[in-house]
């Protein structure tokens, strides 16, 4: 990493789920999560993402989502916006309001649907960094967007001093091991796949952005401390251990399963907005027998 660039966090870091109650945003159930994961050992969390439904907010709801958690945590651990946009000024609107409330840094996904070119995406990012004031994580999540950020564009990015993370869920690792090898020393790599903490931090990542932590984030931490401890070993066992809640957690489209989860652990409603909905009735039977197998339920 270069001395310009400094580490956002180290660790795992909760893409926390947007609890609602009657269509509004439920701040009470909100809090008592919040509160949980840093109690838990949660290295960031990051709010607003894709785990956390931005898709359906309002305006004024993602605004007021992100100034909620900056207030709450009170810089116990990094708090991470999710920003991006398939408008890049829509995007640079809602980053400089996160920059305003005090997000440690903004979470900026590929834009969306609009697929942009190579010479697109560069200057989608360029231009959002050169609008805000805070480190920028790129999200690459091809399965969702329809647009995988190449390696091209990861190296002319990682010419600027405030983009200096990479949180990868293209599920590639081949393609990860490359981007690690040629910009390494020019972003933090952070797993975007639960199933994938132990390989990408084998090859030299800095964590993860996990949607298991929601549920578990004391062992989500431990799993990925270990790996910083380098006792490789242990924390395969743990990645191998929950491998199977890891996919139920995944049976369908994320949040709507970690919402279920959560919502059965206690922690919120399950209310989703449309168009996620609640789970199929198998899938959900499936889901709440494997928790009861990990003692959850």
């Amino acid at each position: 990493m270069s001395k310009l660039k400094k580490t956002i966090f180290t660790g795992a870091a909760t893409a926390i789920v947007t609890p609602f109650k009657q269509g509004k945003i439920d701040y009470d159930s909100f809090g008592k999560i919040i509160e949980d994961q840093i109690a838990n050992k949660i290295d960031a969390i990051v709010v607003a993402g894709t785990t956390g439904e931005a898709a359906t907010l309002t305006h004024e709801e993602h605004c007021d989502c992100m100034r909620y958690v900056v207030e709450k945590v009170e810089g116990r651990v990094p708090v991470i916006a999710g920003t991006g946009s398939n408008d890049t000024a829509y995007g640079i609107e809602l980053s400089q309001y996160a920059c305003e409330v005090g997000a440690d840094a903004l979470l900026l996904v590929t834009p969306y649907y609009n697929k942009a070119t190579p010479k697109g995406l560069i200057k989608n990012f360029l231009e959002t960094a050169e609008k805000t004031t805070k480190p920028i994580i790129l999200y690459n999540v091809p399965s969702r967007t329809g647009c995988n950020i190449p390696l091209s564009v990861y190296k002319e990015l990682a010419k600027h001093e405030r983009i200096v993370a990479v949180k990868e869920a293209s599920g590639n690792i081949s393609a990860i091991a490359e981007l690690i090898s040629e910009c390494g020393d020019s972003f933090d790599i952070y797993s975007g796949n639960d199933d994938q903490i132990v390989p990408i931090m084998s090859l030299g990542g800095k964590g993860v952005i996990s949607v298991l932590s929601n549920v578990l984030p004391r062992q989500t931490h431990e799993m990925v401390k270990m790996c910083l401890d380098n006792n490789y070993h242990g924390a395969t066992q743990m990645q191998l251990y929950y491998l199977k809640l890891i996919n139920a957690l995944f049976c369908e489209v994320n949040p709507v399963p970690v919402k279920t989860a959560m919502a059965e652990l206690g922690w919120c409603d399950v209310e989703m907005r449309l168009p996620l909905c609640e789970m199929d009735d198998a899938n959900k039977a499936k889901l709440l027998s494997i928790m009861k197998d990990y003692r959850l339920l």
